[in-house]
């Protein structure tokens, strides 16, 4: 990439997945990551976007009460500049740390756009945290500055540190207000007021962009680095996933403060010059949800599987016009989720694999051959290997990693390390692969089926269990919403599976349904698979939304709860 242009390889890589959109081969084959030097995204390719064609939809968001907001990339361009300038009076310079907790609002875009051409790294955070996570991230993640909502304020009375205080609507005595940046006064009809952003350095591609704290589910979370490429470059591959295109409108279901969020309402869809289109709401309602998408022309959509189980428990068919691309993230979702939306909607939900540490590593890409209960092939710029947990020899089943040693290199799209842990990043890494932690199988088409968490696999019977293949079986049953699998104590075969499960609306616990379910996961799972042991009960879940396993394990090796049983 050349100094003077520094956006044009990214453009060419960018173009090449676009005009191979479902051609899997050519695009797997073909690709190559562009690695540039110098690289700052917001200045580079957003504003560029901008000076291209300024006035088409960058981000439409609608609130629960019918009003809504359009801001064309132009307007983004101005008001992120005009943020970068605010912040930088207040003391925010490069290389400093920034907590910003905010809802799908427009200062989150102008934020995140700011810190970029500031070269400052934020540090994303979902407005559900309390004064305990936040204190945790405001010391690991050494943060020097604060943007929260004002409602949000009193959590950080309990938090200490000397850092410097921004509220977004209604700044209480000690805070500031992001009000007096004026980014609100810059609109389509006064598009004179450009108020210019000089950076005052360059952006190195290894420069530190965004520290992510993962969700937490089996241990304490982590801080994943990631640079001015590895995110804004690496989602190139999940732009290719999503099948997202310029002029689409873009509507992806997450929260702010989780890595999903920037994967699929910042980077893919402005990386494919498309719309991101946000509806909010405080409480989830999927004929709502459908109305908007037909009245505002969605024509991609991804949803993490708790949001598609809500939504088939609606009548999917009032849904006029159903998007071109429909998505699913966060966890493997359950195959008849997936038949229900096909039948309804003649779409088929595509998963994709991923974590925080990287961009989507395997996916179900547009207009390839799915195969039911795989999460498809290696994306466009990954080298996935499957690893035997015991021998670290290359397999047909074993833990998920990526190949840092072939010859196209580390991939872009995964993080730096985990910061102020060089053990951790060590072992993670080890042997030159990235170790996912996951675990699954491939077959002879290069198709991956995902099996679990190498934490969450166990034995019984001395046989393999997958807690996800289990659960898949149990939503197949109308009575269940939700369900968890955990290995329970035996004496004869060391652990046996057991279920908690979430009874779908119009179900009643008792030995009545239990009978149900064990009738049910007697017909359809393998002898050694039958679920033993059932409680009905909610499911912990971490704030991101993902059942914590570990906790459920914790409760079954302590007992107490009201179990039933299912003779042997």
């Amino acid at each position: 990439m050349t100094a003077t242009n520094p956006a044009h390889d990214f453009r060419e890589a960018r173009d090449f997945l676009l005009d191979h959109r479902e051609d899997y081969a050519a695009a797997y084959e073909g690709f190559g990551w562009p690695r540039p030097e110098r690289f700052n995204w917001a200045l580079d390719w957003f504003d560029g976007i901008a000076g291209r064609g300024g006035d088409r939809t960058a981000l439409h968001i609608v609130e629960e009460d019918g009003s809504e907001i359009r801001l064309t990339f132009e307007e983004l361009r101005r008001r992120s500049n005009r943020a970068a300038n605010w912040l930088r009076e207040r003391g925010v310079r490069a290389g400093d740390r920034i907590v910003v907790m905010l809802g799908n609002q427009v200062e989150l875009w102008e934020t995140a756009l700011a810190a970029m051409k500031l070269r400052a790294v934020v540090i994303p955070a979902t407005p559900l945290l309390g004064p305990l996570d936040l204190a945790d991230r405001i010391e690991r993640g050494r943060a020097a500055h604060v943007v929260v909502r004002g409602a949000d304020t009193e959590k950080f009375a309990e938090v200490p540190g000397d850092y410097t205080r921004i509220a977004v609507g209604g700044a209480p005595e000690g805070w500031l207000a992001y009000e007096d940046a004026g980014t609100a006064r810059i609109t389509a009809e006064d598009a004179g007021d450009d108020e210019p952003f000089v950076p005052d350095g360059p952006t190195l591609a290894t420069d530190p962009l965004m520290l992510y704290f993962t969700s937490g589910t089996t241990a304490r979370p982590k801080l994943v680095e990631h640079t001015h490429i590895s995110y804004p470059i690496g989602h190139l591959a999940t732009m290719y996933w999503i099948g997202v295109g310029p002029g689409d409108v873009h509507l992806n279901i997450s929260s702010p403060g989780w890595a999903k969020h920037a994967w699929s309402n910042l980077f893919a869809p402005w990386n494919a010059e498309a719309t991101v289109f946000v509806h909010n709401y405080t409480r989830f309602d999927a004929t709502r949800l459908m109305a908007e998408m037909d009245r505002c022309s969605i024509t991609t959509f991804c949803a993490p599987p708790t949001v598609w189980r809500m939504l088939i428990q609606a009548d999917l068919t009032q849904l006029r016009t159903p998007p071109r691309e429909a998505l699913a993230a966060g966890e493997p979702l359950n195959p008849e989720v997936i038949e229900h939306v096909r039948r309804a909607w003649g779409v088929t939900i595509r998963d994709g694999f991923g974590q925080t540490e990287t961009a989507v590593q395997v996916a179900n890409t547009p207009g390839q051959p799915l195969k039911p209960g795989s999460m498809g092939r290696p994306t466009p710029g990954y080298r996935v290997v499957l690893l035997d947990p015991v021998t670290g020899r290359p397999g047909e089943e074993g833990e998920i990693c990526l190949d840092l040693t072939g010859p196209e290199g580390r991939p872009v799209g995964l993080m730096t390390g985990y910061e102020g842990d060089g053990e951790r990043t060590a072992e993670a890494t080890a042997g030159g692969y990235y170790r996912t932690g996951d675990i699954g199988s491939r077959d002879a088409d290069g198709y991956i089926t995902y099996i679990g968490r190498a934490d969450d696999v166990f034995k019984a019977s001395d046989y393999k269990i997958s807690p996800f293949e289990l659960e898949s079986a149990l939503l197949e049953h109308e009575a269940v919403a939700e369900a968890a699998v955990v290995p329970a104590p035996d004496p004869l075969r060391l652990a046996v599976p057991k279920a908690y499960i979430v009874l779908a609306e119009g179900w009643e616990p008792g030995p009545d349904t239990a009978k149900a379910l064990f009738a049910h996961s007697r017909a359809v799972l393998a002898p050694y698979k039958r679920i033993r042991r059932l409680e009905f009960a909610d499911l912990p879940k971490t704030v991101s939304g993902k059942i914590r396993r570990i906790e459920l394990r914790e409760r079954t090796a302590q007992g107490g709860g009201i179990e039933f049983y299912e003779e042997i």
